[in-house]
């Protein structure tokens, strides 16, 4: 596979409502247009940010995952999203890649945003986990994660990438809407890959706004599509051959540190 179309959802999320949301993904995503493989929906595009986890029907976020899974099949496209799961009396921001089958990986968010009081309610993540995708490797990572190149790092080694690309996806505030800006190059720079950013909009529960900015960067630090701020499904062909062209001209990755 040279080439893959993806669309990124960028979406107002209805604050602590599961099934508003539920609802109005329903109406967003019959536009989607047909040639998309893949499609990205916001961080916790179910709840909102919220820490709220008694406010919600128990076990929390299986409504959403099975939404998720009717939702890959009848569109039979890849759907990617995080939802605020419990499990065994412990509370995950936990990020989906569910394929039209009903099989699925996920990712736990690993770094917790302190400052919001997600790690009094989330249990952290501790593993990376990337997924191929027709050949072609995904690395899956959530909102605060952009600030920990470490975790993002790729590799190399005899001309293999362990990535092609990164998704994040967020509930990013406009106010610290320049860090992303410029993190989101860094990463893609740094990595050689492309960098998928799929943040919501409008005001959440809180009165925080959003200014979204969903986009994809690619390995030179080039922004090669960006949303509007407001609700918007975002349409984009990645182009791997030519992502492969520029790797193999500038092999930055043999002069990775391991």
């Amino acid at each position: 596979m040279e080439s893959l179309t993806i669309s990124l959802v960028q979406a107002d999320l209805k604050w602590e409502d599961v099934d508003a949301n539920l609802r109005h993904f329903d109406q967003l995503l019959t536009d989607v247009p047909e040639e998309s493989e893949m499609l990205i929906l916001p961080e916790m595009f179910s709840t909102g940010f919220t820490m709220q986890v008694a406010k919600f029907e128990k076990p929390v976020g299986r409504k959403s995952f099975h939404w998720l899974q009717q939702k890959a099949k009848s569109l039979q496209k890849v759907l990617i999203g995080s939802i605020l799961t419990e499990e065994s009396g412990r509370y995950f921001n936990r990020m989906y890649w569910m394929r039209p089958d009903g099989t699925y990986e996920y990712y736990d968010k690993k770094h917790l945003f302190q400052m919001g009081g997600e790690h009094k309610v989330m249990t952290a993540g501790n593993r990376q986990v990337v997924v191929t995708h027709k050949g072609k490797r995904f690395m899956l990572q959530i909102c605060y994660d952009l600030r920990f190149p470490c975790f993002a790092r790729n590799a190399y080694q005899k001309g293999n990438y362990k990535y092609d690309a990164i998704i994040y996806i967020a509930n990013w505030p406009q106010v610290r809407k320049q860090a992303y800006m410029s993190l989101l190059k860094a990463r893609a720079v740094e990595n050689q890959s492309f960098v998928i950013w799929v943040n919501r909009v409008g005001v959440d529960g809180k009165g925080v706004a959003h200014s979204g900015d969903t986009q994809i960067v690619d390995a030179t630090g080039k922004t090669q599509v960006i949303a509007e701020k407001e609700e918007q499904i975002l349409t984009h062909t990645l182009d791997f051959s030519a992502l492969n062209q520029f790797r193999n001209r500038f092999q930055v990755g043999l002069d990775w540190d391991k």
